[in-house]
């Protein structure tokens, strides 16, 4: 059944087939489980996720338009979108006042990208601090490398607005780390 397209797939599970389920599944479990695992810090609240978005996907396959989104694409906007709610669920809201202090995108990918581990180690503590939904698309954006353009449909915010958003997350981060 491996040998299925991503087409066939679909229609597999359109038509209720348990073999287009489990190959679904197969295909596409590991990556949605590791977008939701560097969320959601329980294993068994991300694996517990990464089920619902398979049933979520089965429920609604009908939804799905190929035309929009490769079926990873979609099955991570699933997965994005339970994240999210479940970590609202969980954590308190919190608010951020931020100033403009006009840091240029070159200062920030050099203080941001740098390859030390113990800067590597600070990094990854603020990223943990930032709210729920600038944490994702730090994830979607660096550790899954998706292009805007899928952050966008996965989001639900419009490419340009998504630029901005991410500027504004990575100032934050540049901000945190040099009170540090």
């Amino acid at each position: 059944m491996s040998a299925l397209t991503e087409t066939e797939l679909v229609v597999a599970v359109r038509q209720g087939r348990r073999e287009g389920q489990t190959e679904m599944v197969s295909r596409y479990a590991e990556r949605v489980f590791a977008m939701i695992a560097r969320q959601v810090p329980d294993t068994m609240d991300a694996q517990k996720l990464t089920q619902d978005t398979f049933l979520r996907a089965f429920s609604h396959i009908d939804n799905y338009d190929p035309h929009k989104a490769s079926l990873s694409t979609w099955l991570c906007c699933i997965a994005y979108r339970l994240t999210l709610d479940h970590l609202r669920r969980r954590r308190p809201m919190i608010v951020s006042m931020e100033d403009d202090t006009g840091i240029s995108n070159e200062e920030l990918e050099a203080e941001l990208s740098t390859g030390r581990e113990e800067r590597i180690e600070q990094l990854m503590e603020v990223i943990d601090e930032l709210p729920d939904d600038e944490r994702m698309l730090l994830t979607l954006y660096y550790f899954e490398d998706r292009p805007l353009t899928e952050i966008a449909y996965i989001t639900g915010i419009e490419p340009a607005a998504l630029a901005n958003r991410l500027y504004r997350t990575r100032k934050k981060l540049y901000k945190k780390l040099k009170q540090r």
